[in-house]
């Protein structure tokens, strides 16, 4: 099995080499390592975000690990080649189109987050985002004389793009709680009420077993901070769901503990998906390079990319497992109030995953 790396730039380096680190020993050496770049660090050696190199070493590769694109250095939002491109591009290029983002809060870390302790018992939610579709793929542009300007954004949706997606969100909620929270914005948008018809067809047509609500947007984000816990998965389009779960990582305490998975169709190979998996922190540039960065979130993306991508539902239990109970004996990175650094974090986890390891073995 062959993992495609791509470090980026700022922290993403240095969360990632801690990722592999735990791969590594979790399935004791068996994965193949290819690394490329992407984002600031491609247009500084290229001149282009995403090389082809890096796309046909993705496109080679059973999944993908990334670390972070951008920083100050390439933040003209004029300039004609940008960092977050190459994100843009790879997604495209690999059919991902489907963006996960778990939400469990840590209880040994509930003291970090500003929601009262009360508020996050039993949180435990799935969001299932749209990724290559609406506003930010859709028609773009400005127009008219200076101090005249006019601006579009297009956001437009098929059927068939609501369907594949409210699929991956139902097949989620069937395999957790099976409950379903549909988020749009029906009393306003066109393509809200398109995929408000469309999810309720997909749903009772093709999982009765699923229960399924519609929400509107604005009054989801409320319950993200009111009452977190009503929700078990929620999928929504992709402008929507970018927002949501940035709310959503204020419940874990920090953004740096929290993984995210974008994936593909089923690759005919069990239920295992192509897909690229990366800590939703960002580049964090004030940080790169001191060794403070907080390695969990990525090192969470790698037990989702062993589960989605790979097949190996054991080893994903062992590395999350392994996270909980470091955190749970107070490691912590600075972040978190700690003083650990990145690669000290690492080793706390490794110290968990090597017992539970020995312990499976054993067993």
């Amino acid at each position: 099995m062959r993992v495609a790396l791509l470090p980026g730039d700022g922290i993403g380096p240095e969360v990632v080499a801690e990722a592999r680190r735990v791969l590594d020993a979790v399935t004791g050496g068996a994965l193949a390592f290819d690394e490329a770049l992407i984002g600031g660090a491609a247009i500084d050696a290229t001149g282009t975000a995403l090389p082809d190199d890096t796309t046909d070493a993705c496109r080679r590769a059973d999944a993908v690990l990334l670390g972070a694109v951008g920083g100050p250095k390439w933040d003209d939002p004029l300039s004609p080649v940008r960092p977050e491109q190459g994100l843009l591009a790879i997604r495209r290029a690999l059919g991902l189109f489907a963006n996960l983002r778990p939400v469990a809060p840590f209880p040994a870390l509930a003291d970090a987050s500003p929601l009262k302790p009360e508020r996050l018992a039993g949180v435990d939610l799935l969001v299932v985002r749209e990724l290559t579709g609406g506003i930010y793929f859709g028609v773009k542009g400005t127009y008219g004389q200076p101090g005249r300007e006019r601006a579009r954004d297009v956001c437009s949706y098929t059927t068939e793009e609501i369907e594949r997606i409210v699929r991956v969100g139902a097949e989620m909620a069937r395999a957790r709680r099976g409950r379903l929270t549909s988020v749009d914005k029906a009393n306003v948008l066109e393509t809200s009420r398109l995929w408000r018809r469309v999810a309720t067809r997909v749903v009772a047509a093709e999982f009765p077993d699923v229960s399924l609500e519609h929400v509107l947007v604005d009054a989801c984000a409320m319950h993200l901070v009111t009452n977190p816990a009503r929700f078990d998965v929620i999928v929504t389009e992709n402008m929507f769901g970018d927002i949501l779960t940035d709310e959503a990582a204020v419940l874990a305490g920090s953004i740096g503990v929290l993984p995210s998975a974008s994936l593909g169709a089923p690759n005919g190979v069990g239920q295992t998906r192509m897909g690229l998996y990366e800590p939703i922190h960002g580049s964090a540039p004030d940080l790169a390079g001191r060794g403070v960065a907080n390695p969990v979130g990525t090192i969470l993306s790698a037990a989702l990319l062993l589960r989605h991508s790979l097949g190996l539902e054991r080893e994903a239990r062992l590395v999350e497992r392994a996270v909980a109970e470091a955190l749970a004996d107070g490691a912590r990175t600075a972040d978190l109030g700690g003083s650990l650094s990145t690669r000290e974090m690492t080793d706390a986890v490794m110290g968990r995953l090597e017992v539970r390891t020995a312990a499976a073995v054993a067993v």
